[in-house]
């Protein structure tokens, strides 16, 4: 059985992580690189690094910032944030990223996913996917959940596997910092259409959501921002936690 993965997530605006509630009121949090240090000995599987208005600002991501992070952690680390073309994903793996996720710059141009999966292999390259219900079905959203593209969204990531995205990343926007548990119906759907790993992310309050997530099939990572950034729950405790009701996970 492979082990499930605890990945905490830096949602970085102007240099500095922050957090919000169903992307919105995003409120200061921490300094990025303080952050990453932490998760580097606290026992984290990954880390995945959001510059979270690059698209929707239409720039380039902040590599100043993520070469510091990644100078920081000898951990797996997955950037995301304006990512466009090739140049975008060799610039960032150059700083030390280890997985590209790719979101809106795939909605703009579905083409980047094969190209990209073909340059630098499939498992480096990871689709993200923000997800809202309107009017009962399961929309993609683009620019940092600001916009409804209107795209099915389990059509969209069954092409993108197909193309080559060799990880998915569902960010529920519905359960987004409610802290009440993830989107299990949105992500069984997702679970039985696709065949790659899932990373699970929105909705994480407390241990036993994580507990309950990896009882689903399919699921190989819980991913979360301020129940980690603000010590509520401590991923060793998490993990120690986990083990005990017979989920397996790295120490």
């Amino acid at each position: 059985m492979l082990a499930k993965r605890i990945i905490p997530c830096l949602d970085v605006r102007n240099g500095r992580v922050v957090k919000g509630t169903n992307f919105e009121g995003l409120r200061d949090m921490a300094d990025p690189v303080d952050m990453a240090r932490f998760y580097n000995e606290s026992g984290a599987d990954e880390l995945v690094f959001y510059d979270i208005t690059a698209s929707a600002e239409g720039r380039g991501l902040f590599t100043d910032i993520l070469r510091r992070v990644a100078s920081e952690i000898f951990i797996p680390l997955t950037v995301g944030g304006g990512i466009r073309t090739l140049d975008d994903f060799d610039r960032v793996l150059k700083c030390g990223a280890d997985k590209v996720s790719v979101n809106s710059g795939a909605i703009a141009d579905p083409k980047i996913i094969s190209a990209a999966a073909k340059k630098y292999g499939d498992q480096c390259v990871v689709l993200s996917m923000d997800v809202k219900r309107v009017d009962g079905q399961f929309r993609l959203f683009a620019k940092g959940g600001r916009e409804n593209t209107g795209i099915d969204a389990m059509a969209w990531a069954v092409r993108g596997v197909s193309d080559g995205a060799g990880e998915i990343v569902l960010n529920s926007i519905d359960t987004d910092g409610v802290k009440t548990g993830f989107d299990l119906e949105m992500l069984d759907t997702l679970a039985s259409l696709v065949k790659v790993p899932i990373i699970a992310s929105g909705g994480a309050g407390n241990m036993s959501h994580f507990a309950e997530l990896f009882t689903h099939p399919g699921i190989d990572a819980g991913l979360a921002a301020s129940i980690f950034h603000t010590k509520q729950v401590d991923i060793k405790d998490l993990k120690r936690f986990l083990r005990s009701r017979g989920v397996e996970v790295r120490f």
